[in-house]
C-alpha cells in the first residue's frame, strides 16, 4: 500500500484528489494539509510514501516544502500537482527536490500512475513542459526573484527592505539588477515577466 498525503490549499481540489486516489487499491490517503506549514506537521507525524502538494499555499509554498522535505531522512516522494504549465516552476520543482510534476487538467489516471512511478523511484513529469523547461534559463538569483515579487506584490523598497532586513539601497540595487536582467521598464512589469516564465 502507498501512503499518501496531500497539500492543497482549495478544498474542492483537495478532495477530488483525494476521491480519485482513493478508487485504487494500492493507495491509501493518509492525511490531508491545508497549507505547507500543516503538511510539514503531518509528514512527521504520518510518514507518507508520497506527498502530492500545489505550488501556492498559504504560509510555506508547495516548492519550500519540497526543498525541506529534501533535507529530511527517510523523505517522502514529492508529486507537485499545479496549474502552473510554465518551465521555470517546473525547473524549480525539480531543483527543490520534485520527483513529480503533473498539471491539474491531465487525465485522472495519469495521477494514480505517476504516484506508483514515483514510489519506484522514478519520475513523473508532464511531457510537453519537460521538452520546453530546458529553454530559457532563469536569470535572477534567489535575492533578486524575492525582492521582484514582493515588489510585484506593491510593496515599496521600504517595506521590502524591513520584510527582509536589507537596507533601502540594497533592495534598489537588487530591483535594478533584476529589471536589467529581464529587459523591463519597471519593477511591475519586471515582476509580471518573471512571473509569466515562472521564475517567481
Amino acid at each position: 500500500m502507498i501512503r499518501i498525503l496531500i497539500a492543497e490549499d482549495q478544498a474542492l481540489v483537495q478532495g477530488a484528489l483525494a476521491a480519485l486516489l482513493e478508487t485504487e487499491s494500492d493507495l491509501q490517503v493518509v492525511a490531508r494539509a491545508n497549507d505547507g506549514d500543516e503538511a510539514l506537521e503531518l509528514v512527521s507525524e504520518f510518514d507518507p510514501d508520497v506527498v502530492l502538494t500545489d505550488i501556492e499555499m498559504p504560509k510555506t509554498t508547495g516548492l519550500e516544502l519540497a526543498a525541506e522535505l529534501k533535507q529530511r531522512s527517510p523523505r517522502p516522494r514529492i508529486i507537485i500537482v499545479t496549474t502552473f504549465a510554465r518551465p521555470g516552476y517546473l525547473r524549480r520543482a525539480l531543483e527543490a527536490g520534485a520527483s513529480g510534476y503533473l498539471l491539474k487538467d491531465s487525465p485522472a489516471e495519469d495521477l494514480a500512475e505517476a504516484v506508483r512511478q514515483v514510489h519506484a523511484g522514478g519520475r513523473a513529469i508532464d511531457p510537453e513542459l519537460a521538452a520546453e523547461a530546458w529553454g530559457e534559463p532563469d536569470p535572477l538569483t534567489p535575492r533578486e526573484r524575492q525582492v521582484l515579487r514582493l515588489a510585484g506584490d506593491g510593496l515599496t523598497g521600504a517595506r521590502i527592505a524591513q520584510e527582509l532586513h536589507l537596507s533601502e539601497g540594497t533592495v534598489r540595487n537588487y530591483l535594478s539588477e533584476a529589471i536589467s536582467k529581464l529587459g523591463a521598464s519597471n519593477r511591475i512589469e519586471a515582476a509580471r515577466m518573471a512571473r509569466r516564465q515562472g521564475w517567481l
